[in-house]
C-alpha cells in the first residue's frame, strides 16, 4: 500500500463520515421540527432512507435557514435551563449567609443582640 493509496482511502473515509453526520442531522431536524406534520416528517424520512444524497441535498437547500434557526433554538432553551440550575444551586443559603445577613440587621439596629443570637443559632443548626 502506497501512501497515495492511504490518502486515497483516507479522503473516502471523511466523505463517508461526513455524509453519515449530514444524514443524521437531517434526520433529526427533521423530527425536531415542529411546523412539519406527521406526513411530511414522513414523507421526508422515505425520501432520505431512497434517495439518500439528493434527499439532504434538497433538504438542507429547502429547509436549512429554518435547520439553523432551529438548531439556535434549541441551543438558547438549553443554556437558559442551564443557567436557571446554577442560579438555583448558587443561591441556596448557608449557614454563613444568613449569620452574615443577621449581622448587618444587628448593626443597622433592626433586630436585638438576643434575637441575632437566635438567628446565629438557628443558621448554624440548619
Amino acid at each position: 500500500m502506497s501512501i497515495w493509496d492511504f490518502f486515497v482511502w483516507f479522503f473516502w473515509f471523511y466523505i463517508f463520515i461526513s455524509c453519515i453526520a449530514i444524514f443524521v442531522r437531517v434526520i433529526i431536524d427533521v423530527f425536531r421540527a415542529p411546523d412539519l406534520s406527521g406526513w411530511a416528517k414522513a414523507l421526508w424520512v422515505l425520501f432520505l432512507v431512497f434517495l439518500p444524497f439528493l434527499g439532504a441535498f434538497i433538504y438542507l437547500i429547502v429547509r436549512g435557514q429554518s435547520m439553523g434557526q432551529r438548531a439556535a433554538a434549541s441551543s438558547r432553551e438549553a443554556r437558559g435551563q442551564t443557567d436557571d440550575y446554577i442560579r438555583s444551586v448558587a443561591s441556596q443559603n448557608s449557614a454563613a449567609n444568613e449569620i452574615e445577613s443577621a449581622k448587618r440587621l444587628l448593626d443597622s439596629g433592626a433586630i436585638t443582640p438576643a434575637e441575632f443570637e437566635t438567628l446565629k443559632a438557628n443558621a448554624l443548626r440548619a
